[in-house]
């Protein structure tokens, strides 16, 4: 069933009027004739099933309320910070942790960050990611819209106070704890959210993961088997899924 983007939508009884990007889309990709049922989201929980009972153009359409989905179970609060990798598998990461569930994404710059986005190309390319973020949503049944930030650097994201108290840096690091020990202890002190850190392909410079710990980052393991950076932020993003869920 297709699905919708309404940000703010007054759900209930009535009508819902859907126009530009999100009415041609379903009118002239998706086909929705008169009659055709669809979801509709506002990206804050709420979700609706609706009839297509007008259409004026291509670009706008009037829907029916038909019912009001129930609200899906609460997952744990992810926040993936990740040292902007190079090529496209930033949007491919992007795309893949939102259909994992996670509810933040912070694009970082490090010491050892191969991409370096001028301050003229951070707006595109936030946009950018946030229009794959809204895709994955639709596609995926998530009714949560995943906030994502424009890029800091490392500096100023470790000095931020509105972190979750879990905080858990992917490390190669002869301390490095196991990522089942930390995210159980984290659970066992009542913890449902936490932010995930993970470096560029070069991993974090030895100044970094000081900077880190000091910040009350957690040196935390992901096994014997040096992976690379998609493959660690949705290993990373599955566990802490699996520890911390209710």
């Amino acid at each position: 069933m297709h699905r919708c983007y309404l940000a703010q939508a007054p759900f209930g009884s009535g009508t819902l009027e859907v126009e530009g990007d999100e009415a041609r889309h379903a009118l002239r990709v998706m086909r929705m004739r008169v009659g055709d049922v669809c979801e509709v989201f506002d990206g804050a929980g709420n979700a609706v099933r609706a009839e297509l009972v007008a259409t004026a153009g291509n670009s706008h359409m009037t829907l029916k309320v038909a019912e009001l989905l129930p609200p899906m179970p609460p997952v744990a609060g992810i926040t993936l910070a990740l040292a902007i990798p190079k090529g496209s598998n930033m949007d491919l990461i992007v795309q893949k942790a939102v259909e994992l569930g996670v509810s933040r994404i912070i694009p970082l710059v490090t010491e050892r960050t191969i991409v370096r986005i001028k301050p003229t190309e951070a707006a595109d390319k936030t946009d950018k990611w946030r229009r794959t973020v809204l895709e994955a949503c639709k596609q995926c049944g998530v009714n949560n819209l995943p906030v994502v930030e424009e890029p800091q650097s490392y500096k100023n994201f470790l000095q931020r106070q509105d972190l979750p108290a879990l905080r858990v840096q992917c490390a190669i690091v002869p301390h490095a704890q196991p990522i089942r020990t930390v995210l159980e202890k984290g659970r066992a002190n009542g913890c449902s959210d936490c932010v995930l850190l993970i470096g560029p392909e070069g991993d974090f410079s030895p100044t970094e993961y000081a900077e880190g710990e000091a910040a009350g980052f957690i040196p935390t393991g992901l096994g014997p088997i040096i992976l690379r950076v998609e493959t660690a932020v949705f290993m990373a993003i599955s566990a802490a899924r699996y520890a911390l869920d209710a």
